[in-house]
């Protein structure tokens, strides 16, 4: 379905009309624009079917504006829209969304100031030339500031790590306020969907869709706009509404009826390339696909659309689940039968890095053992910090032998297994920070880089390969040093890196941090060339963040990881086997 793709052409075409000053026109784009995104039919269809009469029909929708969606879908694109953006600036449609900044300000600003993208407009706040501009002044350039970052809060990327947990809470809040203001109203089939649902590193807007009949839509509508989390209504609609919640973020809900949700949900989860390629092949097996349903091209009739299971096995497929599809060949895969059986939370046994209150950990050792029993884990290493890392509390070789005893005396009490480790420093010549003589008393080295991250590529590589050729280190943890947001990830060579882990038997940590997740989706393919083994830890420092498990098991996945992959899905025996055998 193109309702969306059409109705963007026609804001942005409003935006730079109104950007040109011409009059009326923007209002009128905008109706249509709005009555197209909310139109409950397939446009495209409708004009397949009735033609440029069709298409008059919908509400705000005249014979001009007509002419230029038959155009855009007949050709993609439209040339007196195209001769409009070439006279405007590249930026006119960004800047169109900074609040208090019309088009008339816009212009005056372009043509004193030369400002035609964010980057000139927050330069001239920044070196305050706007002030100095007749009809402008202090206050307005504070308040364009503000806007500025009001804008950039609503459209950064948000980690996966803040993004999920916000979307479960406001879908949770809504089915709260529906089931207290409108009893008997079913709910049960809403999720967030979108890059998120593919559980993608970071996310930009989240997208809400739900499952009511039409008459109930408006109901959810006004509980959506109503929650207490809403600071700024954008757009509310009979079947679409969108709000920035107070923290800034963008959120968009949709409702569909039953006999679309799939098909919906199969639509909006993306990516975009996944769907252009389940199209393709929806049209090679004569049908039609849209987030209305799977139909027969010749007869219009609906084949699928209530679940996505339906549709991916009418067009012949394997279903692909969702952190799968970026267009990474599921496709040809799911067509054979060749999908792999992807690694799920049920599957893990342990978890094999964290931190106590013996170095840089929130929790003491008894409450880290204890919450990792409860959540029926068979297995666990306690790897706190080394001794060079003072900063993070590392430990003495006296602390880490009185942590020993410590674990000696609570595996009597506890049915887990705890596992002695350490979070060893890879020094900056590739040696590791404790001696060989406790190196080898301990169950699981975690060699990780903490320091020197300005190093060249050379040194940085050559630093983590001698690590990785010492008998003594099992897993190499986080391994590109990246935090997401604040720290790009060190110079190295992860294609000598992962020779040299598979030749010493290593296995590669996808560390499941929200700010880190590191290995992160496309290094793990790279790894997987190796035939590298992997583990997937949380490096928690308390008991809340051993719920960040999900985060990096959503990474794994979208790596295609199967179980045999990870070495912490292995029953404890069979654990203790791997790591004895990297020692030999």
């Amino acid at each position: 379905m193109r309702n969306r793709e059409v109705a963007e052409l026609l804001y942005e075409t409003a935006d730079i009309m109104e950007f040109q000053q011409i009059e009326w026109k923007p209002r009128a784009y905008r109706r249509a624009a709005q009555n197209i995104e909310n139109f409950g039919e397939d446009i495209e269809k409708v004009y397949e079917k009735k033609g440029k009469k069709g298409l008059t029909e919908i509400p705000g929708v005249g014979e001009s504006i007509a002419d230029h969606i038959a155009e855009y879908l007949k050709t993609g694109k439209v040339e007196k829209f195209e001769g409009l953006k070439g006279k405007a600036p590249s930026g006119t449609a960004e800047l169109m969304e900074i609040r208090g900044l019309g088009a008339k300000k816009m212009k005056k600003l372009a043509d004193k100031l030369e400002i035609k993208t964010m980057s000139d407009l927050k330069n001239a706040v920044k070196s305050h030339r706007i002030r100095r501009l007749s009809g402008f002044g202090v206050k307005s350039e504070e308040n364009i500031a503000r806007a500025i970052e009001n804008y950039e809060k609503s459209h950064s990327r948000i980690p996966l790590g803040k993004a999920l947990p916000l979307a479960e809470e406001i879908i949770s809040g809504l089915k709260e306020e529906l089931k207290n203001g409108t009893p008997g109203l079913d709910l049960s089939r809403i999720i967030y969907t979108g890059s998120l649902r593919r559980l993608k590193e970071t996310i930009g807007d989240i997208d809400i869709l739900a499952e009511a009949e039409e008459a109930d839509a408006g109901k959810i509508m006004d509980a959506f706009v109503s929650l207490p989390e809403a600071g700024q209504v954008v757009s509310k609609g009979r079947t679409r509404s969108s709000v920035i919640l107070k923290e800034g973020f963008a959120i968009d809900l949709r409702v569909v009826p039953p006999e679309s949700y799939g098909a919906a949900l199969q639509y909006f989860t993306g990516s975009k390339e996944h769907n252009i390629g389940l199209r393709n092949i929806a049209l090679r097996e004569g049908y039609k696909l849209s987030e209305y349903g799977l139909y027969s091209k010749n007869s219009g009739e609906r084949i699928a659309g209530k679940s996505e299971e339906e549709i991916y096995r009418k067009l012949g497929l394997e279903y692909i689940a969702p952190e799968l599809r970026e267009n990474r060949g599921e496709l040809k895969a799911a067509a054979k039968n060749e999908l792999p059986e992807l690694v799920d939370a049920g599957d893990l046994r342990g978890d094999l890095h964290m931190h106590t209150d013996y170095s840089e950990g929130a929790e003491s050792l008894e409450t880290m053992v204890e919450k990792a029993e409860s959540m029926g884990y068979e297995y666990i290493a306690v790897t706190d910090h080394s001794r060079s890392q003072r900063i993070a509390n590392g430990m003495d070789i006296e602390t880490l032998k009185e942590q020993w005893k410590e674990i000696k005396s609570l595996s009597k009490r506890f049915r887990i297994k705890v596992l002695r480790g350490s979070e060893v420093e890879i020094l900056k010549d590739g040696s590791l920070d404790y001696p060989d003589e406790i190196l080898k008393e301990l169950d699981v080295v975690v060699g990780a880089v903490h320091s020197g991250f300005a190093a060249s590529e050379r040194e940085m590589t050559g630093r983590i390969i001698t690590a990785l050729e010492n008998k003594h280190l099992d897993i190499l943890a986080h391994p590109s040093g990246r935090l997401l947001g604040k720290r790009e990830a060190y110079a190295v060579n992860f294609g000598k890196v992962f020779e040299a882990a598979a030749e010493n038997g290593k296995v590669m940590e996808i560390n499941c941090q929200p700010s880190r997740l590191d290995l992160n989706d496309e290094l793990i393919f790279r790894a997987k060339d190796y035939e590298l083994k992997f583990c997937i830890s949380t490096d928690s420092h308390s008991v809340s963040d051993l719920a960040s498990m999900r985060y990096g098991l959503g990474q794994a996945r979208r790596s295609w990881l199967e179980k045999e992959d990870i070495v912490n899905t292995y029953p404890y025996s069979r654990l203790k086997e791997v790591f004895k055998k990297l020692r030999d």
